[in-house]
């Protein structure tokens, strides 16, 4: 009989990266704060909290997807307009970029875990969360967008919705054939 896992480490199993089929709901900045709240309880080290948030509430998305269109040529804004229409919010989480390599690899490991705990926490009260990296993070033109600084690095945009169908789950190698045990 398997061991009855932990209500953390089912969630941790269900979660799902969702990417499209958001219903018609308003993701608050409310509920962004209050999941923002504990998520930044992330580990980072020496305490230096290396990130900032840009919230884009559903009340604001539509003004805000016509302005990030523009950032991208002509003949891909159409293209654009139609997958930053499907979700019901963005939060930008933005990072402060240490010159020096191993903070600047803490942070990122900083910021990574607390999106992390925010995808999780966002599970927890059935708000899809999906982490996108696309190019436009490092388009000069999508950093003036949203004012992000000189020192800072645009970690990625949270798409966010409700939704009303989970993913299939997809297999995952495990971690036993990824370990190696160190024997002197």
């Amino acid at each position: 009989m398997e061991n009855a896992k932990s209500n953390l480490a089912k969630i941790i199993r269900e979660r799902r990266s969702i990417k499209s089929g958001y219903i018609d709901k308003e993701v608050t900045e409310e509920t962004v704060l209050e999941i923002l709240d504990d998520a930044i309880w992330a580990p980072n080290h020496g305490l230096r909290e290396p990130w900032r948030f840009i919230f884009v509430s559903t009340k604001e998305k539509e003004g805000f997807v016509e302005n990030l269109v523009k950032t991208f040529s002509t003949d891909m804004q159409e293209n654009r307009r139609n997958y930053f229409s499907q979700p019901a919010a963005f939060l930008i989480v933005v990072m402060e970029e240490d010159p020096r390599q191993k903070q600047w690899e803490e942070n990122f490991g900083a910021v990574s875990s607390l999106i992390q705990n925010f995808q999780l926490l966002a599970w927890e009260q059935k708000l899809g969360v999906v982490w996108k990296t696309n190019p436009h993070i490092y388009d000069p033109k999508v950093r003036d967008l949203l004012d992000v600084k000189p020192g800072e690095k645009i970690v990625g945009f949270l798409h966010m919705g409700y939704f009303d169908k989970v993913p299939q789950v997809r297999d995952r190698t495990s971690a036993e054939e990824k370990l190696t045990v160190y024997k002197n």
